[in-house]
């Protein structure tokens, strides 16, 4: 896979299309398998790393899933090439700062993702935009059947799905929503909501999951645990705390609409106008007003610009997409002129 040529195309999950896409950006299902044969990779040698990951691509070229995938050799890829991967939420921080052998198996549409030799020898990913929760677990089951018939996982009669890390061993299942969830934020109400999804053992993270900050207002709600849970019921637990939750946020919206219109609009407006015309900017500074006009049009307070166009300016505005379009590397200062003038151009584009 030409790693340059994803710059120039959209990942499936950023169409901004799906269900409830207004606030729900995107649902991802993740499993975590490792073979019977190989010991764990916090235990595991270098050689027989590398084996694990020739098994790995020999059972990815015969594997019958509909979608085609694509293997990408992550220990040869230089740190943009990484960290490009890592924006576009193909591959974790993990597998990108790890060691030896290491890849990751994508598909066209970018929908799927299998890593290879990260915390576990496989995580496999299923990434869809908006609430799509059974379109994902039924994908991910195709492909988790498939690749069993390949290869014999380590499983355990009483504990299931053995895995590197115990709050993933049973079914081995993450199941993650992203949400934009701006009006909790204004409205200082977003804290309420944490401390209530951390009473139901439900773990709350930032754009690019565990161990990340919150940018943009975007949140990731997912699962903590599966041992002693079905996938199903893993699954159901997140599906009935979402809609509470798109329920507060549209709730705090119609909110600030009623009670603070003018003053919303002039703060989207203006976020909307220095996007529009700024020289420079920090990635920090875009992803904060990405996030107020992304709000403003979902409000109708703003329609010069879609949702996929600010979805898509969320990702490649971050350093390494940045550099990739440019095709050379550039120190921060660079980085903020660039990020700036794709701003202006887009935008410019969107509105005519």
């Amino acid at each position: 896979m030409d790693l340059d040529r994803l710059t120039q195309k959209s990942s499936e999950w950023l169409r901004g299309t799906g269900p409830e896409s207004d606030v729900v950006v995107s649902t991802r299902i993740r499993l975590a398998r490792n073979f019977a044969e190989f010991p764990f990779t916090t235990r595991i040698e270098e050689a027989a790393k590398a084996e694990v990951a020739a098994r790995a691509c020999e059972c990815f070229e015969d594997l019958a899933i509909p979608a085609k995938l694509s293997y990408i050799n992550v220990s040869t890829l230089d740190e943009l090439d990484r960290q490009f991967l890592v924006e576009r939420q193909l591959i974790s921080r993990e597998l990108s700062e790890g060691a030896g052998a290491r890849g990751v198996a994508i598909s066209n549409d970018e929908d799927i993702a299998i890593m290879v030799n990260e915390e576990d020898h496989l995580r496999v990913q299923v990434l869809r935009s908006g609430l799509t929760l059974d379109d994902c677990w039924k994908s991910m089951d195709e492909i988790d059947d498939a690749i069993e018939e390949q290869v014999a996982f380590a499983f355990h009669d009483q504990y299931g799905y053995l895995t590197a890390c115990p709050t993933n061993v049973g079914t081995g299942i993450r199941v993650s929503v992203m949400m934009h969830l701006p009006a909790l934020v204004q409205t200082r109400e977003i804290q309420k909501v944490f401390h209530a999804l951390q009473k139901i053992n439900l773990a709350v993270r930032g754009l690019y999951g565990e161990g990340s900050q919150a940018m943009g207002d975007f949140y990731q709600i997912s699962n903590q645990y599966t041992l002693g849970l079905s996938e199903t019921q893993v699954i159901n637990r997140v599906r009935e705390v979402v809609p509470m939750i798109l329920k507060y946020e549209r709730r705090a919206r119609e909110q600030m609409i009623e009670e603070k219109r003018q003053e919303l609009h002039d703060h989207i407006s203006r976020a909307y106008g220095v996007l529009s015309s700024a020289q420079t900017i920090s990635s920090e500074e875009t992803m904060h007003l990405l996030s107020s006009v992304r709000l403003g049009v979902n409000l109708g307070l703003i329609e010069d610009v879609s949702i996929p166009i600010l979805n898509e300016l969320f990702i490649q505005t971050q350093p390494a997409h940045l550099q990739k379009l440019k095709q050379k590397a550039l120190n921060s200062a660079e980085r903020n002129i660039a990020r700036a003038s794709l701003l202006r151009r887009r935008i410019a584009e969107a509105a005519e």
